[in-house]
């Protein structure tokens, strides 16, 4: 039935970044999850996820690099697009790949201002102090920032590896510190990735924006997974993921079924084959 002229369909609300300090300030969490493509963009708009980030994970997880630092800007246009015209009502969220950014504020902004033009409604980017002349020179441009602090996986080499961050008090201080400027410098949320839970609690608890945690513990005001971590598709049982569901058996099981009855020649059938 079609919509009467002059009036407009009525759905839920479009996500803000409002609605996320909104969520922190009445205590209610909220969820994030990566998302590359149309179809998983779409399942999880119907969940209710309210958040969803084309990470640069995508180069992990879909392109088959090792780390994220193989992601091109090019593919997050790609991928940020795919999502964006996918979906109506998440708040999308988009990285700035390695490279992009760190050079200073100018190629921050005019790497940020195409992720825009190509869906992103806030970029998020790695780093803490060294970071706040990029940070505010986004905010000055119009475009909303995401913070990430903790393990940054772009620096997973100068980290030595997937390393929990800020477990000494020294380092746990730093973080805090780290947290304090980005958000002064004008960040809307910040990330908290494998942070011990009493820190990322202390860091929530100081902070007027949102954090989000990955392997952050309970106190975050919302929380974030890879998709194929979380629907059990990937593999990966690190200590801070459950998996959700079981992808990757199901989608083996089918397959070799698939093949089992091509084999046997019970597929196609029939009802399967045009006269």
């Amino acid at each position: 039935m079609s919509t009467p002229s002059g009036t407009a369909s009525v759905g839920p609300a479009k996500i803000r970044i409002r609605h996320l300090q909104d969520a922190k300030e009445r205590g209610r969490p909220f969820s994030m999850l990566t998302a590359y493509d149309q179809y998983s963009a779409k399942a999880f708009e119907a969940a209710g996820i309210e958040v969803l980030l084309i990470g640069d994970s995508v180069g992990t997880t879909v392109l088959g690099h090792a780390t994220t630092t193989g992601t091109t800007h090019q593919d997050m246009l790609t991928f940020t697009g795919a999502v964006a015209r996918s979906v109506h009502r998440p708040l999308i969220v988009a990285d700035l790949a390695f490279g992009t950014y760190e050079t200073g504020p100018l190629d921050a902004v005019n790497h940020a201002v195409e992720l825009v033009r190509a869906g992103a409604e806030l970029v998020k980017l790695e780093g803490g102090h060294a970071l706040v002349p990029q940070i505010r020179a986004l905010v000055n441009a119009g475009i909303p920032v995401m913070g990430h602090l903790g393990f940054t996986p772009q620096s997973v080499n100068s980290l030595s590896g997937h390393r929990v961050q800020g477990r000494d008090a020294a380092a746990a201080d730093e973080l805090a510190e780290n947290a304090l400027a980005i958000q002064d410098a004008g960040a809307s949320a910040i990330v908290l990735e494998l942070v011990p839970a009493q820190v990322a609690a202390r860091i929530t608890e100081v902070l007027h924006v949102p954090t989000i945690g990955v392997g952050a513990g309970p106190s975050c005001d919302g929380q974030v997974l890879v998709w194929q971590d979380m629907a059990g598709l990937s593999g990966f049982h690190g200590k801070f993921v459950k998996n959700f569901a079981d992808m990757r058996g199901d989608l083996t099981r089918a397959a070799e079924q698939y093949r089992a009855e091509v084999t046997e020649r019970t597929y196609p059938g029939p009802e399967h084959s045009f006269e």
